[in-house]
């Protein structure tokens, strides 16, 4: 059943989006070649925990860390480990945080140091897809209407669309009702209604939509071995449109401020 949201229930779930939001700007600075995903994990850990919130992934399903951490041809659920980055890769870094009863959970793929122009690629895309299918959560729309957008661009583009794989309704539980699939069709699916808060989840590969899962019982990586990009934001519908209650505000600052970008 859908658990549709007050407004100060998705204030509350703002705060705990923030926090998420803050934690992945902190990855942005420290990540880099050489460190460590298992580095980055006991950053957020701690900052979560000083905000007097708990980390959202830890313990749930039995997930053993803070943070999911998905290396290149890894699209979800990587556990975060010793290896260091090299230039080059992609990480997909996900995190969840939950304060007062509700969770916050998005995701941002960074690159390490230069990656190729295909690569580029693939991530500017993933981002479009994550904002057309935000445009589309407006009442009287339905999911399948955000599932087609995200579809549609990603195949435009020759890339392919992951369908094991789904955002989901967000709130006093991490995965609520309903189901948030990248593909879809039109006028199809969980029609949208104020108050309704999801996770929209684009996860992109560059070869087949096909997946496979690694014998850890977690991480799930594409069939052809080719990068996966995965963007994510908490959505919220207040007063019949989309209303974003995670940003990627301080992932944007924190690499422009690296990159010797001055706003």
């Amino acid at each position: 059943m859908t658990r549709y949201k007050t407004l100060e229930e998705i204030e509350l779930m703002r705060e705990s989006a923030l926090i998420v939001s803050r934690t992945l700007g902190i990855i942005a600075e420290k990540i880099g070649p050489g460190v460590t995903t298992l580095d980055l994990d006991k950053l957020a850990f701690e900052y979560i925990r000083d905000q007097g919130a708990e980390p959202g992934f830890l313990g749930l399903y039995d997930f053993p860390n803070t943070l999911c951490t998905s290396t290149n041809e890894e699209i979800v659920h990587g556990i975060p480990n010793n290896r260091p980055l090299e230039e080059g890769d992609i990480v997909s870094v996900d995190c969840g945080a939950i304060k007062n009863g509700f969770y916050g959970d998005h995701a941002w793929t960074f690159e390490i140091g230069e990656v190729t122009p295909e690569v580029k690629k693939l991530l500017k895309v993933t981002r479009e897809c994550l904002t057309l299918g935000i445009e589309q959560v407006v009442v009287g729309n339905r999911l399948g209407d955000v599932g087609f957008a995200i579809q549609q661009h990603a195949e435009k583009n020759g890339y392919g669309v992951v369908r094991e794989l789904v955002g989901h309704g967000l709130g006093r539980e991490m995965h609520e009702s309903p189901e948030v699939p990248n593909y879809g069709k039109r006028g199809k699916g969980t029609k949208i209604k104020e108050g309704l808060v999801i996770a929209i989840e684009p996860m992109i590969n560059m070869g087949t939509k096909n997946v496979l899962q690694l014998s850890d019982g977690w991480t799930i990586i594409t069939a052809d071995k080719k990068p996966s990009g995965h963007f994510e934001h908490d959505v919220a519908v207040v007063n019949g449109k989309p209303e974003v209650l995670s940003t990627f505000k301080f992932i944007e600052e924190a690499l422009a401020a690296k990159a010797g970008i001055v706003a």
